[in-house]
């Protein structure tokens, strides 16, 4: 074991809300920090002591700058325009720069990337850090992959295969590669002949979940507060809205069961625009099915909207729901899946790959559906909702297997054998 403390410095574009990544960074951080080591940060929106981190507005994928270069990269077809060319290089540097400052400020013995070696969505970003290894050998880092750039098809056409190359991910001997599901570990393996330590997302198990009695009086009126009536069904759709979490199956699903019911969807549409938003408010009202939009009261942690209303953290709303929707055509993981498993929640989840491959086998138990809602969908909805014991049966289940395979302790002996191998302890 590591006998001495270590100063672990994350770069990042975000750390702030609920995003995979910011949520699974903080449990990391945790890990370190209850091991004896002290962390530090770089990046573009942090939610951290400012005394131990380095807010830069480039880091941030929303930065105009940086956003320019995305779209220009990624919309304008094969050829690269010059004057984009060198704004990245400029902005390489610059960030470069900010990198070594970091490092020297807060004296760091190992770096931990967050996606930034993953996914372009700030390349120069991606191409500074790369620099800054080439150039620090004896420098250590952990590159933790949430999702590569191809498992979306909107980075496949583009102007920067040289840069994907060189930099997403690097191939430099000191980085360790951390991938959170095993296809992106062979992925890695056979595109650019890298190995990898397979570390899924986790959750603490040691503690059960909250009944609803169990609940302050904060988080005792959700459904009261969003006129969700004792009873109606109470479905929860935990995931921002983008177009790969496929939200239109949960409508079609609810618009079939023959109940009153509601849907909540928990997120905002995020970084991907809100043209999808938009054609889930159509559909709801098309096919009949009464969905509330509450990104605006539901949120990382609770708090207070500008017009006087109630902001709840997701962990208020997870208790009062009786089903849980996570219909994704595609998960780098799958934390919402972890999140309804680990609050005793029945799921009906579509067989995306990561689920299929990585989950499935250890023995959840779902109502499962492939691509599209079937009769046997409806059918199995049905009977759980309608079948308490089967329901009790179900999550029980996936609670223990949760606790077995996606909890703190596991993610714990992961990652201090992880610095051991770096270390040479």
């Amino acid at each position: 074991m590591v006998n001495k403390e270590l100063k672990i410095g994350f770069v990042i574009t975000r750390l702030s809300g609920t995003d995979g990544v910011s949520l699974e960074t903080k449990k990391w951080d945790k890990i370190f920090q209850d091991a004896g080591h002290k962390t530090f940060y770089l990046g573009g929106e942090l939610e951290t002591d400012p005394a131990e981190s380095m807010e830069i507005e480039e880091f941030h994928f929303q930065h105009p700058e940086i956003k320019l270069i995305h779209d220009n990269c990624f919309q304008n077809g094969d050829s690269r325009d010059p004057a984009i060319n060198r704004k990245i290089l400029k902005l390489q540097n610059r960030l470069k720069n900010h990198i070594h400052n970091f490092i020297e400020k807060f004296n760091i013995d190992l770096l931990v990337a967050e996606n930034v070696l993953t996914i372009p969505m700030n390349i120069p970003l991606g191409l500074g850090l790369t620099q800054v290894l080439a150039e620090r050998a004896d420098l250590p880092l952990i590159a933790h992959h949430h999702d590569f750039y191809w498992e979306r098809n909107r980075f496949l056409c583009n102007c920067i295969w040289d840069y994907l190359n060189a930099a997403f991910p690097p191939t430099f001997k000191q980085v360790q590669h951390v991938v959170i599901n095993s296809s992106a570990g062979h992925q890695l393996a056979h595109r650019q002949g890298l190995s990898s330590t397979l570390i899924p997302n986790v959750l603490d198990f040691s503690q059960e979940p909250p009944t609803v009695e169990e609940l302050d009086d904060y988080a005792r009126d959700v459904r009261d507060s969003f006129g969700i009536g004792d009873d109606e069904l109470f479905v929860l759709q935990p995931t921002r809205i983008v177009p790969r979490k496929n939200i239109e199956e949960a409508i079609e699903l609810l618009s079939y069961l023959e109940c009153s019911c509601k849907l909540l969807i928990s997120h905002a549409s995020g970084d991907e625009g809100y043209e999808y938003e938009q054609h889930l408010k159509r559909y709801a009202e098309h096919m009949e099915v009464e969905t509330l939009f509450e990104s605006e009261t539901v949120g990382p942690e609770r708090g207070q909207t500008s017009d006087g209303r109630k902001i709840y953290a997701l962990e208020d709303i997870y208790p009062h729901a009786d089903l849980v929707t996570y219909p994704s055509d595609y998960e780098g993981f799958g934390n919402a899946f972890v999140e309804a498993v680990y609050f005793k929640k029945p799921i009906v989840v579509n067989n995306y790959s990561v689920f299929s491959t990585d989950i499935k086998p250890k023995g959840f138990k779902v109502i499962e559906f492939d691509g599209f809602i079937k009769k046997n969908t409806v059918e199995m909805t049905k009977q759980v909702i309608e079948n308490p014991g089967l329901a009790r049966d179900m999550v029980e289940t996936n609670f223990s297997l949760g606790r077995k395979y996606y909890s703190l302790d596991g993610l714990k002996e992961k990652l201090l054998t992880l610095l051991d191998s770096i270390f040479g302890f």
